[in-house]
This record gives structure tokens, sequence and C-alpha cells, in this order.
């Protein structure tokens, strides 16, 4: 985890940080990554799981996983 930290903080700027991940992720990782940040997003703002499930055409176990790992980082 240490290794990709220092990958990411070595970008610049938002440029270089979308190069960085172009060359480090395949297109679905891609896509994946922005449905956990969708999956965040819509659980702040209080949908569902349910809901988000439906939404983003996600199975509501990956919603719960996302939900899971959002509260470890508002406890940390």
């Amino acid at each position: 985890m240490q290794e990709l930290a220092k990958y990411f903080l070595a970008a610049r700027d938002e440029g270089q940080m979308q190069k960085l991940l172009q060359g480090l992720l395949t297109p679905n990782e891609v896509s994946e990554m922005r449905k956990r940040l969708q999956i965040f997003t819509l659980l702040k703002e209080g949908v569902s799981q349910r809901e988000i499930s439906k939404q983003l055409g996600v199975g509501i176990a990956t919603v719960t996983r996302g939900s899971r790992a959002l509260k470890e980082l508002e406890e940390n």
C-alpha cells in the first residue's frame, strides 16, 4: 500500500494523475473505481443501499462493502 501511495503522490497535477491511473489500471478497473466513488457519494447523501444498488446496477453486497469501507475511512 505504501508503494501505491508514493506512486500517486508523485503526480504534480490532475493531468499527470490521470496518466498515472491510465498506466496502472485497465479500463474495467477504472470503471469499478468510479462506481465505488459513486457509492461513497450516494451513501453520504443518505441514499439507501437498495436504491444505490438499483441506480448503479451493482449487487447489494458491493454497496454493503462500500458502506463498510466508508465507515472505516470516516472513523480514521
